[in-house]
């Protein structure tokens, strides 16, 4: 999978706009939320929400020890950095992708979820 693979995967979500805040770095958002940090790579990487908890989103760190991270910068409970290619499954890195779509829309004001 590709860094263009996961950023047309997520922007294929509904409400999802692009933004990048950072030179060579794209953000994924629904309403005014970020759900997804794609990084330039390479390899291709993927911050998301992987749990409600650091608890819960560190189970990613014990299966994939050489593929996934905390999110040391960005100060969210629950936030990995996975790296495309390096041992996580494409589907399971789609499926993250799913869980953090989901759980930040369930988080938005009624108003700013999509329709």
């Amino acid at each position: 999978m590709t860094r263009d693979d996961l950023v047309a995967y997520c922007l294929a979500k509904p409400g999802a706009w692009p933004d990048e805040p950072w030179e060579g770095d794209t953000v994924a958002k629904v309403g005014s939320k970020i759900f997804a940090f794609l990084g330039a790579g390479p390899p291709p990487t993927v911050g998301l929400k992987c749990g409600p908890n650091r608890e819960v989103a560190d189970e990613w760190l014990r299966r994939y020890p050489d593929s996934a991270r905390s999110m040391a910068y960005i100060g969210r409970s629950g936030w990995n950095t996975l790296t495309v290619g390096t041992g996580i499954p494409d589907d399971e890195i789609l499926e993250a992708i799913d869980t953090s779509y989901d759980t930040v829309v369930s988080k938005l004001p009624k108003r700013e979820r999509p329709t």
